[in-house]
């Protein structure tokens, strides 16, 4: 699916299939296989994802997400580590409903180029949302399972915002569901450990998934993932995206067709557009937009679909909603944490540019290592703070 967003402002890149493979510090330079790509499952902004095998465990299957990183003078960039250093810290609690993050390995230079190739291990997930809403019943999904699939998703969303960490990109695309349904939050490559003193970028979020005061450019919050979700809710009800619009302007336009045109006192006060720039309208019946949800289920998007984020229900009390009333929030047993420690040169320095071509020969950087052994709290001071984690954007530094 192809909204206008974020995929418009990244380059595409696609890479053949291949074997991973990591050189290990054993005797007579011994190359060590480790995942062997399989299919192609997924081409996004800012890489290629493979369903690969485990050539460890060939019964078991793993998502290798295949990124290729402009190198500079410092070494890797720190939006990439801020990323993989956001995805430990989220693995150390094994949340059933975030994926599950399993390794991370780097490739060599592409010849002469300043690049690097990079692969994220995660586990395997059957399907994404948009395929299972596009492959359900011409009739739609059951009440009960988009209850289930709400449910899930605003379960794993509390779990992040209690991290105070803001996906910033939640769409059906990014959430995954087992042959079980099962529920998972994937991709964080735009997501942010969030503070109030941060500056935020607005190229965040999917254009249809995209709230107002990101379209706005004014400040936002942990609310800009309730936004998201909301529309997502919609879309299960209905099939299909509830405010598709085709660039930004549009999008606004769509927005304030469903919930009329803000008054002068709700819009926000830092935004550099104004509310004269938009004529008056009344709200619509959402009732109308969309039919088969039940009068709870519509108050609970309601209070999803609020313009002013201030006011905008919380994934907390989202889940503990009446909508849900028939479905107890489960209690999650989290395993012991284990202490980290903070080393971000040995990555940064390991991935400086070199003069060894070897195809397909890297170092491991296993998740285990003291080089990644970093929190994305611990680089919440660094240079690049704009938090726009794009993998493989053309050496572009204007947002840092």
């Amino acid at each position: 699916m192809s909204s206008g967003g974020l995929e418009d402002k990244a380059m595409r890149t696609e890479y053949p299939p291949d074997v991973v493979t990591f050189q290990p510090p054993v005797p007579h330079g011994r190359t060590l296989e480790l995942y062997k790509e399989e299919t192609v499952i997924g081409n996004g902004a800012y890489g290629t994802v493979y369903k690969a095998k485990d050539i460890s465990q060939p019964a078991k299957y793993v998502a290798l997400k295949k990124v290729r990183i402009p190198i500079n003078e410092d070494g890797v960039p720190v939006s990439i580590l801020r990323e993989i250093a956001l995805v430990r810290q989220l693995d150390r609690f094994q949340h059933p409903n975030i994926v599950r993050f399993l390794d991370v390995c780097h490739g060599p230079r592409l010849g002469n180029e300043q690049n690097l190739l990079l692969f994220l291990v995660f586990e395997f997930v059957e399907m994404d949302l948009a395929k299972y809403i596009l492959r359900s019943s011409p009739d739609g999904l059951s009440p009960t399972k988009v209850k289930d699939i709400m449910f899930q998703v605003l379960c794993g969303v509390d779990f992040l915002h209690s991290q105070r960490i803001v996906h910033r990109d939640l769409k059906p695309q990014n959430l995954l569901i087992s042959e079980t349904g099962q529920v998972k939050l994937a991709d964080f490559g735009l997501a942010k450990v969030y503070d109030f003193t941060m500056k935020l970028t607005n190229v965040v979020v999917t254009l249809w998934y995209r709230p107002p005061e990101v379209l706005l450019g004014s400040s936002y919050g942990t609310a800009v993932d309730i936004w998201s979700v909301g529309c997502i809710f919609a879309e299960l009800i209905r099939r299909r995206p509830l405010l598709p619009g085709t660039h930004e302007r549009d999008q606004l336009e769509k927005i304030f067709d469903l919930l009329g045109t803000p008054i002068d006192e709700e819009w926000p006060r830092d935004s550099p557009v104004l509310p004269r720039s938009f004529h008056p309208r009344p709200p619509k019946n959402l009732e109308i937009l969309v039919p088969g949800l039940d009068p709870v289920g519509l108050s609970l998007l309601e209070k999803m679909l609020i313009f002013d984020q201030h006011h905008r229900i919380s994934a907390h009390d989202a889940a503990r909603h009446p909508y849900f009333e028939n479905r107890p929030v489960p209690e999650i047993e989290f395993p012991p944490l284990p202490p980290l420690t903070t080393h971000m040169s040995n990555l940064a320095t390991s991935a400086t540019p070199s003069t060894s071509t070897s195809a397909m020969s890297s170092r491991n950087l296993n998740t285990t290592s003291s080089s990644l052994n970093v929190t994305a709290t611990s680089l919440g001071h660094c240079p690049d703070d704009s938090g726009y984690s794009s993998f493989i954007r053309d050496n572009d530094n204007s947002r840092k």
